[in-house]
């Protein structure tokens, strides 16, 4: 019989490369909120795959690229920790699109010291799957990688041989956390997340990413969850796109999060948004430790279970 197999796995690529679709395929759950805007991700968030042979901790990054704000800088020092000391290193491509300068910036982040696979993700997009092959030579000629996998996240397509070359990879060991464990995020901190969602999906200008959110209180019982948060962004104009016309905007984003954090929670959700104008609060030190997950540690009842 096989040895029970444990460790830490973390997925770096370029943004929008699909990592976040990637790691909540991989666990099974939603644990990294996604977008089809890049830089979705703004920390490095776990996610936990338990299964009777293995447990894999995947390490969810923000995407790779250069740094021009302090906020930018503190992603970029995230990706640059949650590359060292892993037992093994996926680095996510997006398989419709050549490697570009960009992807050589990326990759040179890679360390050469232990194992790292080249996934290649939506290749559901590419009608003619021989493409490949020449794309992973690119790709081979950037960095030694170990193995190249060619996937669909989305669809689930060539996930499974993933799975499997990750546990062969992974040291003999006993499970890391207990088994329904399925994320480090506190509650509180995936609410904010699951609100900016919202806002991602239903904004597609600059506003997304101009939008910060503090999950102001958080009551609960039983049956029910209170909870109230800020949006802050930037600028007024942004304000006034965020809310809308008689605040219909604002009620849409409402909506579709707590929805979403009603199937999460698995309890009816009373959520109050609110928003204000925080100028370059990307280039506040203070203001960026507050929203900072590691710092709702300890508010509330810490991470959901499986």
């Amino acid at each position: 019989m096989s040895q029970h197999r444990a460790g830490f796995v973390s997925i770096a690529g370029r943004p929008n490369a699909g990592k976040s679709t990637l790691i909540n395929a991989l666990v099974g759950e939603k644990v990294s909120i996604t977008a089809h805007q890049a830089q979705t991700t703004r920390t490095s968030i776990q996610g936990v795959l338990t299964l009777p042979e293995a447990q894999i901790v995947f390490i969810d990054t923000p995407g790779i690229h250069k740094s021009d704000t302090l906020f930018n800088k503190r992603m970029m020092d995230t990706v640059r920790g949650a590359l060292q000391d892993r037992d093994l290193v996926i680095y996510l491509a997006d398989a419709t699109k050549p490697p570009r300068e960009e992807d050589e910036h990326a990759v040179s982040a890679l360390s050469k010291t232990g194992q790292t696979l080249l996934v290649l993700n939506k290749i559901d997009r590419i009608a003619d799957k021989r493409l490949l092959l020449p794309l992973i030579e690119r790709y081979n000629a950037l960095f030694p990688f170990s193995e190249a996998f060619p996937l669909a996240a989305r669809t689930g397509e060539g996930m499974e041989g993933l799975k499997q070359a990750i546990i062969k990879n992974l040291p003999e060991g006993p499970a890391i956390f207990p088994a329904d464990y399925l994320t480090d995020q506190p509650a509180r901190f995936m609410a904010g997340e699951i609100v900016r969602e919202a806002i991602l999906e239903n904004l597609r200008e600059e506003v997304p990413h101009a939008a910060a959110i503090l999950v102001d209180t958080w009551d609960e019982t039983p049956k029910l969850v209170k909870i109230a948060a800020t949006i802050h962004v930037e600028r007024a104009g942004q304000k006034a796109i965020l809310i809308g016309t008689k605040g219909q905007m604002l009620k849409k984003i409402g909506t579709a999060a707590r929805l979403e954090l009603e199937r999460l929670l698995g309890r009816k959700v009373f959520l109050s948004l609110f928003v204000k104008v925080k100028p370059n609060w990307r280039e506040d030190p203070s203001f960026l430790d507050a929203v900072d997950w590691r710092s709702m540690v300890g508010s509330e009842d810490n991470s959901p279970k499986g």
